[in-house]
């Protein structure tokens, strides 16, 4: 599991498969109302939940997870 975050963005995203072939195939996006937030889901083509994508994540995750998070990818 990995965890990266960026400050600017607020947004946080929780790799749960560290393999390479285990890339997302589709997004679930969770209703922001009911969630209080934007929480989306990444699927592989298995139907794995490989990843979670969390936005406003200074107030949804504690703050030793995000102290202890890397930084964001650059884009490819």
């Amino acid at each position: 599991m990995k965890i990266t975050y960026d400050q600017a963005a607020d947004g946080a995203y929780i790799e749960l498969a560290t393999d390479v072939s285990s890339e997302a195939a589709w997004t679930y996006l969770c209703d922001p109302v009911e969630m209080k937030g934007m929480i989306n889901l990444d699927f592989d083509e298995n139907d794995v939940l490989v990843g979670i994508e969390v936005m406003g994540a200074s107030k949804r995750l504690p703050p030793e997870v995000l102290a202890a998070a890397a930084p964001p990818r650059p884009p490819k």
